[in-house]
């Protein structure tokens, strides 16, 4: 099975990667500009075949005309183990994002960006009900995708009793939540959780948190959307970890 990659930034990331089997890459006839010719330079040294093609072409087949005039094909993204993601913690503390059923492409696509530049160590999703790394993902992720770590599991509230088992505290993001999210301390191994558009949390993976958090809300609505709360709540955890390690007024660090 392959994937369609399209975008200059998906196609860049994935090529700077390596991790992906490249069958070719697409370049639209009327496009010269630097940036793609740095994409056509990369694969000559990496010796990925390049086409150039008709534009309508690669309309065709990424059905839509926001690629940019870039389109690869490829092997499917390699998923990871959940201890994977553990053991490659890059910090004291493990920072870990749990998905419980996210449908929509663009709010996953939205949250693999924002967990790569929060600095999360890896992305937990289901196997069913639930979108997988697509084309569509990659593209609305800028290419982060291809930098974070993922892991696909068969049942998520086992996965959070696994994470439990490895003293990985695990948060939850939902309205119901006994304090607002910047009130907890994460300066601790944890997996925050977050819930499927419109439903929120299952109600078993809502009972399997050690925490319920919610972000307060001042308006009409009762909640925000799933990638825009989630952002919120993974730029506090690193916020809160950053000032951990920042410091002091007049020390300097490690004095």
């Amino acid at each position: 099975m392959s994937d369609v990659l399209y975008g200059i930034h998906p196609v860049t990331e994935a090529l700077k990667r390596r991790e992906r089997r490249f069958d070719y890459v697409a370049v639209s006839k009327d496009r010269s500009d630097p940036r793609v010719q740095r994409i056509v330079d990369d694969c000559r040294a990496q010796g990925v075949a390049v086409r150039f093609v008709p534009r309508e072409e690669i309309d065709k087949t990424t059905q839509t005309n926001t690629h940019q005039g870039v389109m690869a094909v490829t092997s499917r993204k390699t998923y990871s183990d959940v201890d994977d993601l553990l053991d490659a913690r890059r910090s004291k503390y493990a920072f870990m994002l749990v998905l419980d059923g996210i449908e929509d492409p663009h709010n996953l696509g939205a949250l693999l960006r924002s967990a790569n530049g929060a600095g999360v160590d890896g992305v937990v999703i289901p196997e069913r009900r639930a979108t997988g790394i697509t084309g569509t993902v990659v593209k609305a992720s800028a290419g982060a995708s291809e930098s974070v770590s993922i892991a696909r599991v068969v049942n998520i509230a086992r996965t959070l009793e696994d994470l439990k088992e490895r003293n990985v505290w695990t948060v939850g993001l939902d309205e119901r939540g006994t304090q607002d999210y910047d009130q907890l301390d994460y300066n601790m191994d944890c997996a925050i959780v977050l819930g499927a558009e419109g439903k929120g949390l299952h109600d078993l993976v809502r009972r399997k948190c050690d925490m319920l958090v919610k972000i307060p809300m001042m308006g009409s609505v009762s909640s925000l959307n799933v990638s825009v709360a989630g952002g919120i709540v993974m730029y506090e955890v690193l916020r809160q970890r950053r000032a951990l390690e920042r410091p002091a007024p007049g020390k300097k660090k490690g004095k």
